[in-house]
Parts: C-alpha cells; structure tokens; sequence
C-alpha cells in the first residue's frame, strides 16, 4: 500500500488522520539447489548453527516439510523453540514461509519461546494440524553450537519416519522454496498480527501446559509440602525449562524463592552444556551433597525435556525414576485409576519390566527415539514411558516431560512423607536392583564407528551360547520393532548382548550428535540380594565392561581406551 503527506487545511482545529506506511506483501518463489545430509535423525534435524546460516538451508528444509504435508490452507501450526542461538531468525522466516504456503492460523510462543512438552501440549489443547519444534534438545548452544528443527503431528509427537523419510528425499530435489516478503512479526507481544491472510497469534508459552499439569497432580499436596519447610534445588540450566518452573515451582506452588537456579533462558545457556546429568549438572551434584542439602535436586534440559532427580548425595537412575513412578503411580491424580501399560526404550533398563510384571501390565520394548512411543499412547496400551537418557513421560502429551517428572516425583514425595533415598531403597527391597551405566565415546571417527558395529553384527550369529567370563550369552541380536499398532518394522536398532543371568550390554550409534559418531555402550546388572544393593555402580558394572571392550575392539577400532562421559 502506498502512503504520503496528510494535509489538514479544511478546518484549523481538526486532528489530522495518521497514515502509516505499510510495505506490500507478497510471497516471492526463490530458486534453491539440494544440500546434502538433511536427514532428520533420532528427534529432528541437527546441525552446527554454521550450517543452518547457509543460504536457504533452513528455507530449503522447511520446503520440503511443507511439500510433504498435506495442504496447509486454513489450518494450525504452532511454533516455537528453546530459546538457542539463531530461534528468533528462524521464528520469522518460518512465519513468512507458512504465511506463504496458507496457514490459516500459526500459534507462536512469545519469544519464540516454547519447550517440546509444551509444544505437544499446544498441538493438542488447539487441534493443531502440527508444530514445528526449534531446538538441539541437550547440545551445546551458541554461535559456535548446535541448532535442530523437528516436526511434530497433530498427536503432539514427534513425526514418523514415513514422513521425516520423505521429507529427507524432497531435500535431495528440491528446486525452490516459497516465503512471503512482509514482516517482521513482533514476537514478544501477546497478540494476533497479520501475514498475508494469515494469523499470527503470540501467546503465552506457559499458560496451557501450567494448566494441563494442575490436571495431573495434586497442588495443593505439593503446596503443603513445600509449607512444611521442604525445600527443592531446580537448575534450569539457562534453557527453556526456567520459565515453566519458576511460574509452577515458585509461582504456583510457593516453593523458597530462588528454588530456581539459571532459569532465564540464554542463547548460549551461559556456557553450560544442557544436558541433565551428574556430570554436566557438577553445581547440582555439588549442592545436593553437602551437609544442608535441600531435599531434593533437579535440572532439565535445553528443551525441558529431560529431567534429572537427585536426593541428598543420593542421584537416581533413569531406569530407576522410571519404575519408581510406575510403581507408586496411584498416588497422582492423572493414575489413580492405575495404569494401562509401560513403554521403555530397548537401551533403558529392565527395571521398568518388573514393575509392569506385579502390577500384571504390559511392558512394551521400543527402538531409541519418543516417536516410537506415539502409536502406543494413541491407542491406549501405555500410560507410561521412559527412556535411559534421563527422559520420562505420559500419555498426558506425546513427548517426554522433564517438569512433569519432576512434579511427579513432588506428588509422590507429598503423598508417601519419605525421602528420595528411602523411596528408591524400599523400592529397590521390593523389585531388585538394576545396577546400570551408559558409557559414551563422543567424536569418534564415523567411518570407524560403523566399521566396529559391523564387526560386531559379523559376530553375532556365533555368540548364542557361548561363555564369556563366566557368563553365558543366552541372546545376541541386532534389535528389530515391529510396531504392535501399524505393523511398521525399525531395523537395525542396537546390538545385544543378553546373558542367562539377566545382565545386558547393548552397543548403539547415536542418532542426535553433530559432530562425527557417538557409540553409547549400556551395560546392565540386575541384583535381587538387598546387601549387594550397596555396591558403587561402576564397580558393580566392571566386568561387564571388560567384556564389551574386549568383544568390540573399541581401543583398536576408535582409539579410545576411555569413554568420554560416564553417567
């Protein structure tokens, strides 16, 4: 639209109009050439922020996204990311590019601002047709970091390989890409705007999921836990997850003031490496050991999906929370009906298997990845699932939920009056222990990386039966799903090592790292006697260990004679 000078010259005393110029809009088409490797991995396409900077690299994926759905006239899409270095510049070019391609309507947290759960959760509660999710999850953020892109359906969850498949072979031909030349969108203002016939709606990012976890669990319980003196350490790593715990923790339920720490998100989470755990949570570790711990710790993640829960000097295994909540899983609103199943990733540990077991549920094995889990939760034959690297949910969304597990372990700490410690102690006199270790050899060379898995799938048919430091091998496989809903088959999933004792050790590639290759090696010991539940895990796990140092030729194969990360 074309503006000009307003002149008053009619009468001396009147208000002249006020025209503001606007540019015009139009949605342009931009010539574009295929680049190579846009193949989403376990959760998404991730890459270092130098790549997603390319000329039209983002364009071209999100492209093929959009030529992969079906027409997106009239319908929603949410949008929002963890905050990261480069979210907001890919917030407005994918509002110009769904502009372009006829959303009727795009949801966007204020910011640019939405963690993973809460993006489902947002799918869910508005109908979405789906959302786009910006985040590397737990790698590194800034200039110098990590930045991924994922879609999620309109279930909430992570898109399916038949789709994430095709929107890979549309990046291998793709010719162009469509994107409106209007904006920018001011995304820190609550609000409808308007992009060529589209809605842009900013909205509190908070706001649905605070009111989908007052749903689940008991507030007022937690409220008087925290009234009688109870106190809670939440690191929020500088990630996502600080907005929602300090609004739900310190807000909502009047947790001490200052109960979360690094919650204001930062593009370069403030040089922390967001990922939950004893080693890149050291301050957490440290805190949660001296004399006048708080009662509990907990951090979560760059998206806020993942969770970790500690006590005092008392850390507790994924595996182990996992099982934990399913066992005492009445106690919370949402369960107390009980629960339909459980769901766990092949890596994570049986412990979850033997909960299932006394409460006569299923127990479904699932390859690495929340995807896998979305047809189980939509057709009602899970409630709950878990995955070893420190992810937990529910059917109450379709992606794990590091806030939620961290509310769930609240609700349980209310309801029961015990301690963490006592908690995962009783729990353990009860089921048995799983004494279990993941052991990650980051930055490997990739091509060694396959070389030794397939040295090992070369040795699998021979090792059924075969003894191996005293132990024998009952099973030896490359782990295969077939999906009990749709029939869809996953392939090639992890190689096993399941012995007659009912230790595990399971050799993995990861599908979530940036640079070169990260094998994860799971090891597993289960132990039924109550005064071997003392022992310290790694010494527990030793000849395990050796065993898979020495069946897969790790020092000879990547030049490692450590792992990078012990957790």
């Amino acid at each position: 639209m074309r503006g000009g000078r307003v002149s008053s010259t009619a009468k001396p005393r009147a208000i002249p109009a006020i025209v503001i110029r606007v540019p015009a809009m139009s949605i342009v088409t931009c010539a574009t050439q295929p680049f190579d490797g846009q193949k989403p991995g376990t959760s998404g396409l991730r890459k270092k922020v130098a790549v997603f900077l390319l000329t039209s690299y983002l364009e071209n994926f999100v492209q093929a996204l959009f030529d992969t759905l079906p027409d997106a006239r009239g319908k929603t899409l949410v949008l929002g990311g963890d905050g990261r270095f480069h979210n907001r510049a890919a917030v407005q070019t994918i509002l110009r590019m769904a502009a372009a391609h006829g959303y009727g309507r795009v949801l966007v947290g204020r910011g640019g601002i939405l963690s993973t759960p809460a993006a489902s959760c947002v799918i869910r509660k508005h109908g979405a047709e789906g959302g786009i999710v910006l985040s590397a999850s737990h790698n590194p953020g800034g200039a110098d970091g990590d930045f991924g892109i994922k879609y999620n359906v309109s279930n909430g969850g992570p898109a399916p390989e038949k789709i994430t498949d095709a929107v890979f072979a549309r990046t291998q031909t793709i010719e162009r890409y469509r994107i409106s030349d209007g904006g920018p969108i001011d995304i820190d203002r609550l609000g409808v705007q308007r992009l060529e016939q589209t809605d842009i709606e900013v909205i509190d990012p908070v706001a649905d999921y605070a009111a989908l976890m007052r749903e689940c669990f008991d507030f007022d319980a937690i409220r008087r836990l925290f009234a009688g003196g109870f106190r809670i350490r939440c690191d929020a790593m500088n990630a996502v997850g600080g907005p929602y715990a300090s609004a739900i923790l310190e807000g909502e339920l009047r947790a001490p003031a200052g109960s979360v720490v690094n919650g204001v998100p930062l593009e370069d989470f403030g040089g922390l490496h967001p990922d939950p755990n004893p080693v890149n949570a050291e301050d957490l570790m440290q805190h949660m050991a001296r004399a006048d711990a708080p009662d509990l710790g907990v951090a979560t993640d760059g998206d806020a999906d993942r969770n970790m829960i500690v006590g005092r000097a008392f850390p507790v295994a994924p595996s182990d929370s996992l099982a934990l909540l399913a066992a005492h899983a009445r106690l919370v609103p949402r369960y107390r009906a009980g629960i339909a199943g459980i769901a766990r990733s092949m890596p994570t540990s049986t412990a979850a298997d033997r909960v299932a077991q006394a409460l006569g549920v299923a127990c479904h094995e699932t390859p690495t990845g929340w995807k896998f889990f979305g047809n189980l939760l939509d057709a009602g034959q899970v409630t709950l699932c878990g995955e070893e690297s420190y992810g937990t949910g529910s059917d109450h969304v379709r992606e794990k939920d590091g806030l939620w597990a961290i509310l769930f372990w609240l609700n349980v700490l209310a309801a029961t009056g015990g301690s963490v410690e006592s908690l995962v102690r009783a729990h353990w006199e009860r089921f048995g222990r799983n004494f279990y270790s993941r052991h990650d050899y980051e930055g490997v060379d990739s091509a060694a990386a396959d070389r030794l898995m397939g040295d090992l799938r070369a040795q699998l048919p021979r090792l059924t039966g075969q003894v191996l430091d005293g132990r024998k091998v009952a099973l030896a496989d490359d782990f295969a799903y077939t999906d009990p809903v749709d029939g869809s088959r996953a392939e090639r999933q992890g190689v096993r090592l399941i012995f007659e004792d009912g230790a595990r050790i399971v050799f993995r590639l990861s599908g979530t790292g940036t640079e070169g290759a990260t094998l994860r090696v799971y090891l597993e010991r289960y132990e039924a006697d109550p005064a071997q539940h003392t022992l310290e895990t790694q010494a527990a796990l030793a000849p395990l260990a050796a065993i898979a140092q020495r069946l897969a030729g790790i020092e000879s194969h990547l030049q490692r004679r450590a792992a990078s990360v012990i957790t």
